[in-house]
């Protein structure tokens, strides 16, 4: 079976395998040659630089994120947005620093801040109420991915295996931070995830009382 010809897609979805696999790290030319299977000057023929490729990933990832519709209901566009988002940075956690650093934009990336805004216009904010609202709703949404991919548990109920053992060690002193995991954290299927959705909430009720004055 004949091997795919390199090409500049090709370089791009290997680098973001590499990132996926090992963080932006281990994504080197020669790591990158590697994944491919060829030399690591072959690769220069269809990317000029790493720069070029951290721009290609940057977009790569921004297009798997929804983009809004300008249909009215910012509200639910932007809550479809946030939600797109947060599974995509989950997916590609090393991406959450890189999103907003890069200078050349790529189609999907200026496609994505262009359908915001206009959902967000489209639903009545003014010029600077969009841009409050966008920044607002990104420093959430970022934040809460950082938060994610921090944490030293993921998913429901595995929480309780960390917050057992810091339980141990407090051994009484911290009484409030007991109570909490106590009738909180180590209860049957939680999982810090949920949160996102409440914090989302807190910022579009506030977002909301701020276009309807």
């Amino acid at each position: 079976m004949s091997r795919e010809p390199l090409s500049r897609d090709r370089i791009l979805r290997a680098a973001l395998a590499v990132a996926d696999d090992g963080g932006l790290d281990r994504l080197t030319i020669r790591s990158l040659a590697q994944q491919l299977g060829t030399k690591p000057m072959s690769m220069y023929h269809y990317v000029a630089n790493k720069g070029e490729i951290l721009d290609g990933l940057v977009d790569l990832v921004f297009a798997e994120i929804e983009l809004p519709a300008a249909t009215g209901d910012w509200r639910a566009e932007m809550t479809r947005r946030a939600r797109s988002a947060i599974e995509v940075l989950r997916r590609h956690p090393w991406s959450i620093g890189l999103l907003e650093s890069r200078t050349t934009p790529g189609p999907a990336t200026l496609a994505h801040h262009d359908a915001t805004i206009a959902a967000l216009r489209a639903g009545g904010f003014s010029i600077v109420e969009t841009a409050h609202a966008y920044a607002v709703l990104d420093a959430f949404t970022y934040g809460f991915a950082v938060q994610l991919s921090s944490l030293p548990f993921e998913g429901p109920d595995s929480a309780a295996e960390v917050a057992e053992s810091i339980m141990a060690a407090m051994a009484g002193a911290y009484p409030h931070l007991a109570e909490f995991a106590e009738q909180h954290a180590l209860q049957p299927g939680y999982d810090f995830a949920d949160e996102f959705e409440f914090g989302l909430g807190l910022v579009l009720d506030g977002l909301g009382r701020m276009v309807e004055r």
